[in-house]
């Protein structure tokens, strides 16, 4: 029997364990991201996803597909961070409005919904960070179609700019949308992860936490799968809001949505999902891995 760690220290571990999967997870995927980004924005302009990655490196090299890496940097520790210390949280809490002892052991299920519950509070973090990463990934395309005057492309000049332009609120631009695809993404994302993870559990007859680094990767990328399909048309919206508010006139979700789907159809809501949908296993798969590692490894500095 091991010493589980005072509640505070066991938050600052899912909360640097998170840190750790968030970091591992946009170094691996943030090219991806942006040919996803740019191919929601501007669907028509690019063939698929080899010609918009091609195009970017062949326009801005390399540090165009990098753009961004910064705020998504910030966006996705502060993201994971926040997403899996509520995480470590909401499942207490799961544990107490059910009547568990603590500790005990929850189902898929309930974990799923303690991850759809923690997304709520990691949106507000994510929000603002996304924002500035989507506009400086289509800074260029914007400035091209000439939608936009001057091309800003330091994460401090858009930050300025919209500190200028609307204030404070105005960094909470597509938080609706976010909410709205986070918190259905998230049940499907912790629910696929801890279910594929049991199966792999049972199938190898071990303990969850023993199954290895493969299965964990891909239980990881099973479940950054699933998310994506069921949120990305709200993600195209939210990209679309977020970049397009940049030239003033931007309606909401709702209107966002219904526009993209009346004018151009289901497949401009699903314009990007290539990239995603490659990006996901090696993202997903090492932010999971990450977040597992260094948590049994601080988990096992408080085990005497």
């Amino acid at each position: 029997f091991t010493m589980a760690p005072h509640p505070v220290v066991q938050a600052i571990i899912d909360l640097s364990a998170g840190a750790i999967g968030g970091t591992a997870c946009v170094l691996s995927g943030q090219p991806l991201d942006t040919a996803k980004v740019k191919m929601q924005t501007f669907p028509t302009l690019y063939r698929g996803f080899v010609h918009c990655f091609v195009s970017t490196y062949r326009q801005v090299g390399l540090r165009g597909l990098y753009q961004g890496t910064t705020p998504a940097l910030m966006a996705n520790i502060a993201e994971n961070s926040v997403l899996f210390m509520c995480y470590g949280f909401c499942q207490e809490v799961v544990c107490f409005i059910s009547s568990q002892e603590k500790g005990a052991v929850l189902s898929d299920m309930q974990k799923a919904c303690a991850g759809s519950v923690a997304s709520v509070f990691s949106s507000l973090v994510l929000c603002p960070t996304e924002l500035v990463k989507c506009r400086l990934q289509a800074m260029h395309e914007m400035a091209t179609s000439g939608k936009i005057a001057h091309s800003q492309n330091t994460v401090w000049s858009v930050i300025k700019s919209i500190m200028h332009n609307d204030g404070p609120a105005g960094f909470f631009q597509g938080l609706t949308t976010t909410i709205a695809r986070e918190v259905p993404g998230y049940f499907c994302f912790f629910g696929a992860y801890e279910l594929c993870r049991s199966l792999f559990a049972e199938y190898m007859h071990c303990g969850k936490d023993d199954v290895g680094v493969a299965p964990i990767v891909f239980s990881g990328g099973l479940g950054g799968a699933c998310l994506w399909l069921v949120v990305y048309p709200m993600d195209c919206a939210k990209s679309r809001i977020q970049v397009m508010s940049m030239t003033g006139k931007q309606s909401g979700f709702f209107k966002t949505f219904m526009h993209i789907f009346r004018t151009e159809g289901v497949r401009a809501l699903y314009s990007g999902l290539t990239p995603t949908m490659i990006r996901t296993f090696p993202a997903n798969g090492a932010l999971f891995l990450g977040y597992e590692a260094s948590r049994k490894f601080m988990m096992a500095q408080f085990d005497s």
